[in-house]
């Protein structure tokens, strides 16, 4: 252990260049432009409840990751809910499969007006990999009225990101 030590002792000038892991500019200006929209569309925070329909947590992961330090949407006025009831947008990620489709119903049905319902990841659009099958009703769609899609399998943070600007792009047009 101590050769160990030695070792990181001997190495102490070394530094890493931060350079890559500040902030990404593109993350940055996409933050800002979202952030803009949602002061004038929402009065300052945009809250998302992110429904799992039936999915395989691939989505879910990465809508997990836009939490992390390096997204940190709470800096740009996102953030996740735990009820529907406080929620002004559903993320819905998976195939409904038949035993969740009550449930987001009765998600759907807590959210109050006007719903916005975002199906998330091919699974969540038309069934993905699991259309067709005896479990699943295929897309939100099905059970639900969607607004808007994020396409991907699954999205990455930055296609959720640019996939929320142009929601809220949308919304500001109307």
């Amino acid at each position: 252990m101590w050769s160990f030590f030695k070792t990181i002792f001997a190495h102490s000038g070394t530094t890493v260049p931060l350079s890559h892991i500040a902030a990404d500019s593109e993350i940055i200006v996409l933050g800002q432009l979202i952030d803009e929209k949602i002061k004038k569309l929402f009065n300052g925070s945009l809250a998302i409840r992110q429904v799992d329909a039936g999915s395989d947590n691939a989505c879910e992961q990465e809508l997990a990751a836009l939490g992390n330090a390096y997204y940190d949407v709470e800096r740009f006025g996102i953030h996740f809910v735990a009820s529907p009831r406080h929620a002004d947008m559903l993320m819905v990620t998976g195939p409904v499969s038949r035993n969740s489709a009550e449930a987001l119903k009765r998600a759907y049905e807590a959210t109050p007006d006007p719903k916005i319902v975002v199906a998330v990841g091919d699974g969540a659009i038309n069934g993905g990999i699991y259309r067709g099958s005896y479990a699943v009703m295929d897309g939100v769609d099905q059970v639900i009225p969607v607004h808007f899609c994020i396409p991907g399998d699954p999205p990455s943070p930055r296609q959720i990101l640019r996939g929320l600007l142009e929601i809220l792009g949308t919304l500001s047009s109307q």
